[in-house]
């Protein structure tokens, strides 16, 4: 019983091992996308007996190592383009400041809860971080100290990049538009990098995922019937939406039996809420309307 417990999930932050699992091992391949040197200590052995025990776990590896790449080839556009600061929300066990080639005076901060935080920061003791780098305790949903955060950090930047990797989706849609208005608000939030996924990939995540997640106290919870288009009804505008099907068969992460089909099957960019799709999604903030 013992051993069974400590391969279920026990909080979301759970998450966080199980997916520095799926980047452990792709950084360990001859042909890896990236170089995360940090993830198998990060994920421990408890990451990856999440990954053993998850249902399709390394089945299902594509999707997780599909988002790491496109994101991290985001920031490198964004900092190319004048991000002056990265703001990590959920953070998790992200190494990117650490393994990724960054200026050394960006400042990057991570947020997240105060576990998740206490466990990176001892697995990353003897490290050397690139940037400039801070880390916040704190709990997202609480609304009022999460809006404080965003204020004090909006003036310390003319320029930023958001980062909001494996969050949305355990967020109720109340949470992320509350979100998406204030990071408008703030000003200098000019880009936001997440990932998303429809309503026909938030059932197939619950068939597959759905009771272990639940049981964690972290359903599965966001997936807009509007798709990337529900947050340009907050003013953020998409500058890059990829579904991570076709940039896994571009990068050759596929198993081969849907490599044969994003073969035979030219992508469509029509909306439809109820395919199965999910993407990572680059968006730049509007100006306010004139009124």
């Amino acid at each position: 019983m013992k051993k069974d417990a400590g391969r279920r999930l026990h909080n979301v932050s759970d998450t966080a091992l199980w997916v520095a699992a799926y980047r452990a091992e792709e950084s360990e391949r001859a042909d890896a996308l990236f170089d995360d040197p940090y993830a198998r200590s990060l994920a421990g052995r408890r990451g990856f007996d999440l990954l053993d025990a998850m249902p399709r776990g390394r089945k299902l590896s594509w999707p997780m190592v599909v988002r790491t790449a496109l994101l991290d080839r985001m920031v490198d556009e964004r900092l190319a383009a004048g991000a002056d600061l990265v703001l990590n929300l959920a953070a998790g066990l992200d190494a990117r400041p650490y393994r990724m080639q960054l200026p050394s005076d960006l400042l990057w901060i991570e947020v997240d809860l105060p576990g998740m935080i206490e466990h990176k920061e001892t697995a990353l003791a003897e490290e050397r971080p690139v940037c400039r780098l801070e880390r916040v305790a704190l709990d997202l949903a609480d609304g009022a100290a999460r809006r404080r955060l965003l204020a004090e950090v909006a003036a310390r930047c003319a320029s930023a990049l958001v980062i909001t990797e494996g969050l949305l989706v355990y967020l109720d849609e109340a949470d992320v538009t509350a979100l998406a208005d204030e990071l408008h608000a703030g000003g200098s939030y000019r880009w936001w990098s997440t990932d998303l996924a429809s309503p026909g990939l938030l059932k197939f995540m619950n068939r597959s995922w759905g009771r272990e997640v639940g049981e964690a106290g972290a359903p599965f919870r966001f997936a807009p019937e509007k798709g990337p288009a529900f947050f340009e009804e907050h003013r953020w505008r998409p500058l890059e939406v990829h579904n991570n099907f076709y940039a896994a068969a571009r990068l050759g992460r596929l198993p081969w039996f849907y490599a044969l089909l994003a073969r035979l099957f030219r992508e469509r960019t029509d909306w439809n809420p109820k395919r199965v799709w999910g993407g990572i999604c680059l968006f730049e903030r509007a100006a306010p309307a004139v009124p």
